[in-house]
């Protein structure tokens, strides 16, 4: 490790020690105000702070009563929900361990995962979540929120079942839960090979809350519109507990974040104050403001006051809109072991892809020796449930944690460069940054939403590309657009256009052998469900190497060359 350790300014404000203390001490504070919402028949049915609490301490005697304790795990497989959330609060409050499963994953993947993390208990949406179980009795008991239309098994249990409503005392269970014991468990996106399942404990959670106070001021009269799924880390830790702990409203976006049409109504309706996001998402709402007068005047109403994004870099003409509106944008850098966020930028600053910000109170940067940003904080998870080895690999003995993303540090905040097993060597031993070039192929270009860089052995690098549909299927404004761009009648257009912004780019990276001089456009939207994208909405490069191998196999005059002109567009560069 380098002698240059960065410390995050401010002092971290004190925290509740746990679950319980946060959701008793905010359920006095704030009562009757609303910390909930979902849709129900069309409209937004809102849960009070004092409800919510007694639901918490209902469903914990309930679990009680079947035999679940403090330490005990039970895996979830759901979408966001507010038996869910309930639930969660109910788990980690009494000292035991929430493990939420992707309810996307098809069945021999939610088997390999809740099996891994050995849960007491499994819990299940509905019917189609629990047709994914093989054997249900191989656990204690198996919770479902909605009614099965099939014939349950003899351990199956609905929650509202073991709920009881005549409570005298709805104060939550589990006060005495000491700080440093785990009450999450999550599997990290992408997870290959053998599972990695983040250990998280109360401290880990809660004072990430306290230091993103010393950022920003959210409090009981902020509003949040919330899809991002909460067995990710984004929306799980980071924008849910920034909406609870700070007694925000937390609306549930009942369309996920996939059908822009729901998303725009359920905006009209909550009319957020704050909002958590991926740039894919971003972009969406950008084309509906693009088209449509009466959108943009929802989007960007006046007490919206900031947007934060994560995952990937914005593009700088979707930045641009909120900008222009006097709209704060920040980013923030980290990963479910470090309970999500490291820094967070200052929005006063010019945006600068790839620059994350500066550390946040109580968590310290440092570079090892080969670039590898190390971590440092209270929010650096325990460990990873049932895997020693990885768990030695990245957390020393010195407390560093190791994230894998080589970085730099610069006078504005950290600069990202790229996973530091994505680097690879060309023929002739060249390194190349794949996330860069990428960077540059979409940073300007509002019509594609993943570049995917390849070359490791090659003599020279070259890019899949693929298109946001959305977008390409409307008109938009040209004024919304990056200058000289042109809207596009399809792929087939956009990758005659392609041709031109690659010579751009190429032009812009100084080493000869980091040029791309291969491109393809594919007709085609990666996904969360093929596990081609991860749940956070990031390109899974081994999934996509595997699956367009017959195609950058051509790119390099390789295979048999028999390549679907319907859906593969080869794009000719122009030359410098």
């Amino acid at each position: 490790m380098t002698a240059d350790v960065w410390i995050g300014e401010g002092e971290l404000p004190a925290y509740p020690a746990n679950i319980a203390q946060m959701i008793n001490e905010n359920a006095k504070k704030f009562s009757t105000k609303t910390v909930y919402q979902e849709v129900q028949g069309g409209d937004y049915v809102p849960l009070s702070w004092k409800q919510f609490q007694k639901d918490i301490k209902s469903i914990q005697l309930g679990l009680g009563q079947l035999g679940f304790m403090a330490g005990d795990r039970i895996a979830v497989m759901s979408r966001n929900r507010r038996e869910m959330l309930e639930l969660e609060m109910a788990v980690m409050g009494m000292g035991a361990v929430f493990v939420p499963i992707f309810a996307g994953y098809p069945p021999e993947q939610a088997n390999r995962l809740v099996r891994f993390c050995r849960p007491k208990f499994v819990v299940t949406a509905n019917q189609k979540q629990f047709d994914k179980i093989e054997n249900t009795l191989e656990f204690d008991k198996i919770i479902h929120f909605d009614p099965l239309e099939t014939e349950r098994s003899a351990n199956c249990i609905s929650l509202s079942e073991l709920m009881d409503d005549n409570l005298s005392d709805p104060t939550v269970l589990g006060e005495e839960t000491e700080p440093d014991t785990v009450s999450l468990m999550m599997f990290t996106s992408g997870t290959m090979g053998k599972p990695k399942c983040v250990m998280l404990t109360h401290r880990n959670i809660l004072s990430q809350q306290a230091a993103m106070s010393v950022q920003w001021n959210v409090n009981s009269s902020d509003r949040f519109l919330s899809f991002l799924p909460w067995h990710h880390s984004f929306g799980g830790i980071y924008e849910k507990y920034s909406a609870i702990t700070n007694g925000a409203v937390l609306s549930l976006e009942h369309g996920y974040g996939k059908n822009t049409d729901i998303l725009i109504d359920n905006w009209k309706k909550v009319k957020p104050t704050m909002f958590f996001s991926v740039p894919k998402v971003y972009q969406e709402i950008a084309s509906y403001a693009m088209q449509d007068a009466k959108a943009e005047k929802i989007i960007f109403h006046d007490e919206l006051r900031m947007v934060f994004t994560a995952a990937a870099p914005l593009p700088k003409n979707i930045s641009d809109m909120f900008e222009k509106r006097n709209i704060p944008i920040y980013e923030g850098w980290g990963l479910t072991e470090t309970s999500r966020c490291c820094t967070v930028t200052d929005p006063k600053l010019p945006r600068v892809v790839g620059i994350v910000g500066k550390p946040i109170a109580g968590v310290s940067l440092a570079l090892s020796d080969e670039d590898e940003i190390l971590v440092k904080g209270p929010n650096v998870m325990k460990g990873y449930f049932d895997n020693p080895e990885e768990t030695e690999r990245v957390l020393k003995e010195d407390g560093w944690f190791h994230t894998g993303d080589i970085g730099a540090f610069t006078e504005t905040g950290l600069k990202l460069i790229s996973r530091k097993d994505r680097i690879f060597k060309l023929m002739n031993a060249e390194k190349v940054v794949p996330s860069e070039i990428e960077g540059l192929v979409t940073r300007d270009c509002p019509y594609l939403s993943h570049a995917f860089v390849v070359g490791s052995g090659r003599e020279h690098p070259v890019v899949l590309l693929f298109p946001n549909k959305r977008i390409m299927s409307n008109d938009g404004e040209l004024s919304d657009l990056p200058s000289g761009c042109k809207c596009t009648d399809g792929c087939e257009d956009l990758a005659k256009c392609l041709g031109h912004c690659l010579k751009k780019m190429n032009d812009m990276i100084d080493t000869k052998y980091a040029k791309i001089q291969g491109a393809m456009l594919m007709d085609y939207e990666l996904s969360i469900e093929r596990e081609e994208l991860t749940p956070s909405m990031k390109l899974a490069p081994n999934v996509v190497a595997r699956v367009f191998e017959a195609n950058i196999n051509a790119l390099y005059g390789m295979g048999d060359g028999l390549i679907d002109d319907e859906t593969a567009y080869v794009i000719e560069i122009e030359e410098s």
